[in-house]
């Protein structure tokens, strides 16, 4: 599929019989399509915004973890993160605490390399507790710099199953973010009339061309596609593209697996 074909105003998705679809920006939600808008929003599970005090130097290092270059906390994390790459499973196992990845600036434990052009990248998610906040994201990103407050596009999921795509157009403004929720149906009658589950979907991927950024999903093990409306934004080279984990608590550590990551440039389909 082109690029192109991406670019409607809205888009209407088809959806299997057995799951539900709900845009949170929004107020449609429906068996049969989506229909997404770009608005700021933010999880009702957010931690509330910081002040700008709270700022700390970047911690970083650029030593190479599997496939990236380098990693770095962004922001104000008050207990550092790290990240573990086990060559035999290819798993990236990340931890961090942090506020959120929202509003006008981050926390999180980044995995980054340096790029330029057109990239894709892709990953299987899961959290190891099951019981931990519904709040935590992991995250797939391209970000100007490791400034907390840079310009950036990014994949997230949450601990609750919520996904989105979402972009600061420029440094140090509020996050706009489409966000979305698939829930699954049991029961008889065609479709199944009753809603049992929010679904996480198993593999996730962000693909930039050009100044277009697409969100890509698997659900049920189908091979991966574009999911929603793509987002405009332009990146100057280089810019950093990676992987990374916010707890969404500020003072409490958690953990994101990563596994059969992908990062490909120039790119391609996300799969």
């Amino acid at each position: 599929m082109g690029v192109g074909e991406h670019l409607a105003p809205k888009m209407k998705l088809p959806c299997p019989s057995s799951l539900l679809v709900c845009l949170l920006v929004g107020t449609l939600c429906t068996a049969s399509h989506v229909s997404a808008q770009a608005s700021p929003s933010a999880p009702p599970s957010a931690s509330p915004a910081p002040t700008s005090q709270e700022t700390q130097p970047l911690r970083n290092s650029d030593t190479p973890i599997g496939t990236f270059q380098g990693q770095s906390d962004i922001g104000n994390t008050h207990l550092p993160g790290g990240a573990l790459y086990d060559g035999t499973t290819k798993e990236y196992t990340v931890s961090s605490a942090g506020y959120n990845t929202v509003y006008t600036r981050d926390e999180f434990r980044f995995l980054w390399s340096k790029t330029s052009g057109d990239v894709s990248l892709s990953a299987d998610i899961s959290f190891p507790d099951s019981n931990g906040y519904e709040g935590r994201k992991a995250v797939l990103v391209m970000r100007q710099s490791l400034d907390d407050d840079s310009k950036e596009a990014v994949v997230a999921v949450y601990g609750n199953g919520m996904f989105r795509l979402g972009q600061r157009p420029r440094k140090g403004t509020h996050r706009l973010d489409m966000d979305y929720r698939v829930w699954s149906r049991e029961g008889s009658g065609n479709p199944p009339a009753r809603v049992s589950s929010v679904t996480k979907p198993r593999r996730i991927g962000l693909r930039k061309s050009g100044d277009v950024f697409i969100l890509y999903i698997s659900m049920q093990d189908e091979p991966m596609h574009p999911f929603g409306e793509p987002l405009i934004l332009h990146m100057n080279a280089p810019f950093y593209v990676g992987i990374g984990f916010c707890s969404n608590l500020k003072d409490k550590s958690d953990v994101a697996i990563f596994s059969n990551v992908v990062l490909e440039s120039p790119a391609g389909k996300a799969h």
